[in-house]
């Protein structure tokens, strides 16, 4: 059964007592635009740039330049902080073996979001954040549910607690654009890696 992501976000938005603390696991600037713009207004945020899946040094260097001047011009009520995760394409490599020539948006994306989402629990535990989500729910190419689930399934493995979203949702997809133009942001044509860019 299907469940509401952006239901249940809003429900734990509005029973939040006072600002907490989340951990986002962010794979761009442009899909991180809105989901800082508006998670930023109810907690204290760490983004985490961990995508070890990106093609090459000069291509998630950019984005994640991209991710820091976004983080220091967009004005925010509560504070955000960077996170660099390390750039480790073999992990992504060795998590995908055998996956090569699955099509976009099955197995091999599936062990992706899986090598990314436990990067993100690791961090929030070791933070001491009180929950932990990703910006990947914002891209209409992406299978929410399916985030969510891996999400989920981690957080439990970590003993730490996820927040499901669908960024989709309320216009999420649309502001990101609106605001990845006002920002001047870099919109990657590919997801990251080299599989996605052929």
């Amino acid at each position: 059964m299907k469940t509401n992501a952006q239901k249940n976000m809003d429900a734990v938005i509005e029973n939040l007592n006072s600002t907490e603390t989340l951990l986002i696991h962010a794979c761009c600037a442009p899909c991180s635009s809105y989901v800082i713009e508006y998670l930023s207004e109810y907690f204290h945020i760490n983004i985490l740039y961990y995508n070890p899946n990106i093609t090459n040094p000069e291509e998630y260097n950019y984005r994640l330049s991209e991710e820091e001047r976004l983080i220091n011009e967009l004005p925010v009520k509560n504070p955000v902080k960077l996170i660099k995760g390390e750039y480790n394409p073999k992990a992504f490599i060795e998590a995908v073996k055998g996956l090569e020539n699955e099509p976009e948006g099955g197995k091999r994306c599936e062990k992706c979001f899986e090598l990314r989402l436990s990067e993100a629990a690791k961090k929030c535990k070791e933070i001491g954040a009180d929950y932990f989500l990703t910006t990947l729910t914002i891209s209409p190419l992406k299978n929410a549910e399916k985030i969510n689930e891996i999400g989920n399934r981690i957080a439990d493995e970590y003993g730490v607690k996820y927040l499901p979203s669908d960024f989709k949702k309320k216009n999420g997809y649309k502001r990101s654009i609106e605001l990845s133009e006002e920002y001047n942001l870099y919109r990657q044509n590919y997801c990251g890696c080299v599989f996605s860019r052929k």
